[in-house]
């Protein structure tokens, strides 16, 4: 849990690359360089209150809706086969270490010798530059295995939209200048982020008796002994974070406090939303979600970057600390942890990450740059010709909050988000009752806006799930989770060696970039 928090925190780096990228173009008058100090106190109060905002939510997509959260799910699998005995116990650990094992060793050809293995297969030039493809990924292949073939064809439902129909016919429009994948996505990701915010606000509005009784049960103390966060405990903790994240935003980076009243309320809204994306298909939109709150503030703001950049940054990092903390009680679930404790635990590291980023960036920053300038040649983000750190969310963040300086969306942007809106509610309300007829709206948005590189190992995931629950549903429900869960703990443990390993030089970075 505190490794989980630290890491969500220290993620929001993003965001301190995307100010550099913007400085670096003097016609923007963009100044924002905030010191260590700054970037610690916040990056640790807008985490915290992410933390304290997301705890009212836990019993309705936990308990209630029992979201799968793959992440959560694969951790709380781990531990659980890990300390259990007997014959069966013992047959689910061989299967979640053979996982685990494969794919660590996969992740390390892939990574550390590409010559070996490639990171991702191609299909043609043109859809490369829209990055379609399929990437040779253990970790996505497990997390189509947990959430299953629904949300997989969903999530193929939105690539194909996107990527494969969409392309050709804004460009021979005229309302995107080039089919390539930033282009592309500049004029995607409006109806995409209206399916996801309508979807999911309209499923919690569907529920609200429930929330409503979350609410008067942690205000009474009422749910497992006080194993919960007391809700008079987050009412103060939302009031006094909110009070000192609009001081700290006024005073140190130059945003009203009306606005950053704004940015705290919006991003709530993004929180919810990706709290229920996260535990569908175990993806976080949190850069999709604060290109949003970018599109809001250059309305209410209009011309002020700087504004547009820290509201969409607070928003960003205020959302992702909630959405992660739900991993954490996911996994706390399975196991049966105390969610006060595990709460603590979130507030205690948050501040950590923040230190890690305050520290650590700078002086990865200075040592080796930020590689902006290869975007504007490369559509595929290789580390081809760039000489300085890889940031391809950054740059896509500054570069949409420049687009929004000159106050212009591609055309017709509103209407295909009205439209996507319109469905993601209808869907929604149909979905209860109608679930096998209907795709997830949730799955179809994120199927536009991530790469397609990535969607099909999760697909073809959900299509193993499907087909092996039918073959042999017996071993399917015994052995499916810990190979998953085997899968996505080897990557995700190797991702994180390799690239220490890359910076302390012991292995070579492979393509030639950072």
């Amino acid at each position: 849990t505190a490794g989980t928090a630290a890491g969500q925190s220290a993620f929001m780096c993003v965001v301190l690359a995307a100010f550099d990228l913007l400085r670096q173009t003097p016609s923007l008058n963009f100044h924002i360089n905030p010191s260590p100090f700054q970037v610690f106190i916040w990056m640790s109060v807008a985490g915290c209150l992410g933390v304290l905002l997301a705890v009212p939510l836990r019993k309705h997509y936990i308990d209630e809706e029992k979201l799968t959260f793959p992440d959560g799910t694969a951790a709380g699998e781990t531990l659980i086969i890990l300390d259990s005995g007997g014959s069966e116990a013992k047959k689910r650990a061989y299967t979640l270490a053979g996982g685990g094992i494969f794919s660590a060793l996969f992740t390390w050809f892939r990574d550390a010798v590409p010559q070996l293995i490639p990171g991702s297969l191609s299909f043609s030039p043109a859809l490369s530059a829209l990055r379609v493809g399929f990437e040779l990924s253990p970790m996505s292949f497990g997390s189509g295995l947990i959430v299953g073939l629904r949300i997989t064809l969903s999530m193929a439902l939105g690539m194909v939209l996107a990527w494969m129909i969409a392309p050709d016919f804004v460009v021979s429009q005229g309302w995107v200048a080039k089919k390539e994948f930033t282009p592309v996505l500049q004029w995607v990701m409006w109806p995409a982020t209206g399916i996801l915010v309508a979807g999911g606000l309209t499923g919690l509005a569907l529920k609200w008796r429930s929330i409503q009784r979350t609410f008067v049960d942690l205000a009474g103390g009422k749910l497992a002994q006080g194993s919960d966060f007391p809700m008079r405990w987050v009412g103060i903790g939302v009031g006094v974070l909110s009070v000192a994240l609009i001081a700290i935003q006024h005073y140190s980076l130059g945003v009203a406090p009306w606005e950053s009243a704004v940015a705290i309320i919006v991003s709530v809204v993004l929180m919810v939303v990706g709290i229920r994306v996260l535990g569908e298909t175990n993806w976080a939109p949190i850069s999709s979600m604060a290109n949003m709150v970018q599109g809001v503030f250059a309305a209410i703001s209009p011309g002020s970057i700087a504004v547009n950049m820290v509201a969409s940054g607070m928003s960003g990092t205020v959302a992702g600390a909630g959405e992660h903390l739900m991993q954490d009680y996911k996994a706390g679930k399975i196991i049966g942890s105390n969610n006060r404790a595990l709460t603590y635990m979130q507030l205690l590291a948050t501040p950590v990450g923040a230190l890690s980023i305050s520290l650590a960036y700078p002086l990865l920053r200075d040592r080796y740059g930020i590689g902006g300038e290869c975007f504007a040649r490369n559509a595929n983000y290789s580390a081809e010709a760039c000489n300085g750190m890889m940031s391809p969310i950054s740059v896509k963040w500054a570069g949409f909050a420049e687009i929004l300086m000159g106050g212009k969306l591609p055309p017709y942007t509103m209407h295909a988000l009205a439209i996507a809106v319109v469905l993601g509610v209808l869907i929604t309300l149909f979905e209860d009752k109608h679930k096998q007829y209907l795709p997830s709206p949730t799955g179809v948005a994120l199927g536009m806006l991530i790469p397609a590189l990535a969607v099909l190992p999760m697909l073809l995931g959900g299509l193993v799930q499907f087909i092996w629950q039918k073959v042999s549903p017996k071993t399917e429900e015994a052995y499916n989770v810990p190979l998953a869960s085997g899968l996505i703990v080897g990557e995700a443990l190797l991702g994180l060696v390799i690239p220490v390993l890359m910076m302390l030089g012991i292995i070579g970075s492979g393509g030639g970039g950072h």
